[in-house]
């Protein structure tokens, strides 16, 4: 009998969702200042290839619309330009190289842009309309071209402003790299505080880059593997409330907790399916673990593999058609792939070593994987035939990766010895390996569940 056990491996989560409350206003600038045709500089950076030379791109701070100083206007051009710098595919050139009266009457001057090496400009200014509400204006403009490229008006609340600076570093990363970007999503993720022998785990929710952090539970009872519904403002979750583990739906709307069910002594998962109407999870039986499919309501419970091996941490592909996991059904634990009915079971990896908590890509085209061998911990891609197999990162402990919105960062914990036991942390790191960073949370941190694009 093979008992199933909560494996480093098993500790897992996905995707976010989060604030509400922003109204893109139609938009300004159709055609540039000065007469100058609006152009669209279409893709500009291979994200997919190995470090690719970022582009350099200079950031005016926003000011009120006369150029007088603007509190919020200098903190959204702050998280715009952290944001930029994030991704790796872009450098924000150091304002205080930039030539003094450099935009003139609103159109930049273009020599002063190009001597810094700026092949785009980003402008802006911010307008106080009373009663807590603010317009947000910017521009994109190509130095190379010398035109502008998008102009846009943003109404919101005051206290929205770091949403709308992730708003238009998406426009910008859209503009000139040809994807969608990644900036205005939320992450899920397990907090943990106190000693390493007690700790106390919530469930948190975050901006992507660590900002409006929340705690949505309150340690009363461990919470494990956080995963946001794809659809819907919801997240999956298992807590040990009543010291058995019961998967709960939590309403990030209203805060309200709802009981999906209890199926086993130990219950690995949850995972949302595309469409975000039911889930898939791992349940202990008879000394093996089963992956079953339910859906919301805890209803329809249907069997996809059986408990004769240990068959945990089942993930669908973006259209639902496979489902990724790990088995010890040939001995150790390896990567599988499957149909959505639970047929067709083809191994994917072979490498000399243990792999576990697979994810795949929004994109498609990639599965994130733990792997644990001979030199420790690591973090990996491959293609879901498992060929191109891709080291990223390594550790005394890395686990729980997930891909962001357009499939080019990945988020994953980090787990450090102490003299107390461990810190553990988030990061993030492009599929290229490259640009690893640290996200920066309140206590220490794990299972990192990246939401979709904010709505």
């Amino acid at each position: 009998m093979k008992p199933v056990k909560l494996s480093p491996f098993s500790r897992r989560a996905l995707l976010g969702s989060g604030a509400a409350g922003l109204i893109a206003q139609s938009a300004f600038g159709q055609t540039a200042l000065g007469g100058a045709p609006v152009v669209n500089s279409g893709p500009a950076i291979d994200v997919s290839g190995a470090q690719s030379a970022p582009t350099p791109i200079a950031i005016m701070t926003f000011t009120d619309p006369s150029g007088a100083p603007s509190s919020i206007g200098a903190q959204i051009s702050g998280v715009l330009t952290d944001d930029l710098n994030h991704c790796g595919l872009f450098r924000a050139i150091d304002p205080t190289s930039f030539v003094p009266n450099s935009v003139v009457n609103g159109v930049p001057v273009w020599q002063n842009w190009s001597i810094l090496g700026a092949q785009d400009l980003i402008t802006g200014d911010v307008t106080d309309q009373g009663g807590g509400q603010l317009r947000v204006e910017f521009r994109l403009w190509s130095v190379s071209q010398q035109a502008q490229v998008q102009g846009t008006a943003y109404t919101t609340t005051a206290a929205n402003w770091r949403r709308i600076a992730h708003i238009i570093g998406d426009v910008v990363y859209q503009q000139i790299i040809g994807e969608k970007g990644y900036f205005d999503s939320r992450v899920a993720y397990i907090s943990e505080a106190g000693p390493v022998t007690s700790r106390i785990r919530r469930l948190a929710v975050m901006d992507y880059d660590g900002a409006n952090n929340q705690f949505l539970t309150d340690g009363s009872w461990m919470a494990l593997s956080p995963e946001y519904n794809p659809t819907r403002q919801q997240l999956a979750f298992v807590s040990f409330q009543g010291n058995d583990p019961r998967v709960y739906l939590f309403d990030l709307q209203t805060g309200a907790q709802t009981l999906v069910g209890a199926f086993g002594h130990m219950t690995i998962g949850p995972r949302f399916s595309p469409d975000g109407n039911s889930l898939l999870m791992s349940v202990s039986r008879n000394g093996g673990a089963a992956i079953i499919k339910v859906g919301l309501d805890g209803a329809g419970e249907t069997d996809l593999t059986d408990s004769t091996s240990i068959n945990v941490t089942p993930c669908y592909s973006p259209d639902g058609s496979q489902i990724v996991f790990n088995s010890d059904r040939d001995g150790n634990q390896q990567l599988f792939v499957m149909s959505a009915d639970g047929s067709n079971v083809q191994r994917i990896s072979f490498g000399p070593g243990q792999y576990a908590e697979p994810c795949w890509s929004p994109t498609g085209d990639l599965i994130t994987y733990t792997f644990w061998g001979a030199g420790g911990f690591s973090i990996g891609v491959m293609q879901p035939d498992g060929s191109g197999e891709r080291i990223l990162s390594q550790g005394f402990l890395v686990g729980g990766s997930s891909f962001c919105p357009n499939g080019r960062v990945l988020m994953f914990y980090r787990q450090t010895p102490t003299e107390d036991g461990h810190s553990s942390r988030l990061v993030t790191i492009g599929i290229d390996g490259f640009n690893e960073r640290l996200v920066d949370t309140p206590t220490y941190a794990s299972d990192p569940s990246w939401g979709p694009l904010l709505t």
